[in-house]
């Protein structure tokens, strides 16, 4: 299917960037879509879906601003057999709803935990440890967490032993908020971590050559003419480095 791109167009953000510009991505056109900005009510979620039908989970999905990382669900819905999702974030993606259960870009996670059969444990990795403590107990206990403040402690060796010592028995699937990157390497819509560009390109390099890596999603996107350069290289970075690692 093309580059095994695609590109989910909410904001029009991504028409300011260049880094798929060499590329033949699939566009998925919802700038007009409603009842979809950080909550996704029901028939919102129907029609994403049925947007969505027919492409596969494989390959890569820029997922536009944060406020649309609950698309990660539904891309994680179409995968059957057994898999770990590793989750780069600033933010634990695992709150309780606040409007009547509607699904949203704070609590995706959760969500994909309760209702994805094949979801086995979430690797989450960014948010700080009062973040993640204030999580429900039951989340807790499929996340093997490693914290914005233990990125800081430990040494690069202990942090890529980290991500080593996750089981190869199942597939793991990526989810990057860029939120997790400090000022100088992304700009969001949220607050942001301390992690370098060059750190996350390095931690999902290994991930890449020790797992089967079914498939990723990039969101983070700051708001229309806000960001874009910065953005842009990031997302080309992490785009170069999935087609080298999927294609070599």
């Amino acid at each position: 299917m093309k580059d095994n791109i695609i590109l989910m167009n909410f904001t029009d953000i991504y028409k300011e960037q260049q880094f798929y510009r060499e590329t033949d991505p699939v566009w998925l056109e919802l700038s007009h879509l409603t009842g979809c900005n950080c909550y996704c009510d029901e028939e919102a979620a129907g029609i994403l879906r049925k947007k969505m039908k027919g492409l596969p989970a494989e390959g890569i999905h820029f997922l536009d601003s944060g406020n649309y990382h609950y698309i990660s669900l539904f891309w994680l819905e179409k995968t059957d057999r057994p898999f770990r999702l590793v989750l780069f974030d600033n933010h634990t993606d695992m709150q309780p709803p606040a409007f009547g259960g509607l699904l949203s870009c704070g609590g995706w996670a959760a969500e994909a935990l309760e209702t994805v059969p094949a979801l086995k444990e979430v690797i989450l990795v960014g948010p700080d440890e009062e973040a993640f403590s204030q999580t429900d107990a039951k989340f807790r206990e499929k996340v093997r967490f490693l914290s914005r403040e233990k990125l800081a402690e430990l040494s690069k060796e202990e942090i890529l032993r980290f991500f080593s010592e996750i089981p190869g028995d199942l597939p793991v699937y990526l989810s990057v908020d860029k939120d997790v990157l400090c000022p100088e390497d992304a700009s969001t819509s949220w607050s942001q971590g301390d992690m370098k560009l060059s750190e996350l390109t390095e931690y999902l390099e290994l991930l890449f050559e020790n797992y089967d890596v079914p498939g990723m999603d990039v969101c983070g996107e700051a708001e229309p003419g806000a960001g874009s350069l910065c953005n842009d290289r990031a997302n080309q970075a992490l785009l170069e480095l999935y087609r080298r690692s999927v294609f070599q």
